[in-house]
């Protein structure tokens, strides 16, 4: 089957691309409103995207009529939000705060979560969250109907029974973050796998490589 995309309809598109595209990761992005209410939103539109300098992007989507979202503009106010990793003990509050309060509903409390002031930025991050990334902006680009905000980490909070004893990479038996598939479907990473890139060079890559490899040595 052929899909021509520049004459689907917008509900097709999102339907397609997050069915194919996936797992993925949810960011429960905290940010302050101007009251001071703590604002947290669910978002499947989420990865990082370097990390010399470490980036994360964010896509947001207006509201149905066209209103930007509470989180957009508390980020366009602050320059600031912070990144809450979704594990199984955050999914139920999670999913709570996914809900469209008013902006003057502290989203944080209301879930039941704890919330705790970010180091380098004026938000709070979820104390229950197995990892969080406080973020600065460094540029939202513009759509008609949606924002990718792009953010600089400049601060991580790990929990730590999540890392391994010489706190270099995660234990896998308890960072065990969940991610959407679609719909209302989604999925946690209890059942991982290694698989390592093989030590020398498969016969055709070998092949391939040769003759730049000889060039280069004349």
């Amino acid at each position: 089957m052929d899909i021509d995309f520049t004459t689907l309809p917008a509900p097709d598109r999102y339907r397609l691309l997050t069915n194919f595209v996936g797992p993925r990761p949810i960011a429960l992005v905290g940010t302050r409103s101007s009251a001071g209410h703590d604002n947290a939103a669910p978002m499947s539109f989420f990865n990082v995207f370097a990390h010399e300098p470490p980036l994360v992007v964010l896509g947001i989507q207006n509201r149905g009529n066209g209103e930007e979202k509470d989180t957009v503009a508390n980020i366009r106010r602050t320059g600031e939000f912070v990144v809450n990793m979704v594990d199984m003990k955050l999914a139920d509050a999670m999913i709570v705060c996914s809900v469209n309060f008013s902006s003057d509903i502290d989203e944080i409390a209301f879930a039941g979560l704890t919330p705790i002031p970010c180091n380098q930025i004026d938000a709070a991050r979820i104390a229950e969250s197995p990892c969080s990334f406080e973020c600065r902006v460094e540029r939202i680009l513009e759509y008609p109907k949606r924002v990718l905000v792009i953010g600089e980490v400049v601060h991580m909070h790990v929990q730590d029974q999540c890392l391994d004893p010489q706190g270099r990479y995660v234990n896998p038996e308890t960072y065990q973050p969940i991610a959407r598939l679609h719909a209302d479907n989604y999925i946690t990473s209890d059942r991982q796998f290694e698989l390592k890139k093989p030590d020398a060079l498969l016969p055709f890559e070998a092949e391939q490589v040769a003759p730049s490899t000889e060039r280069a040595s004349r």
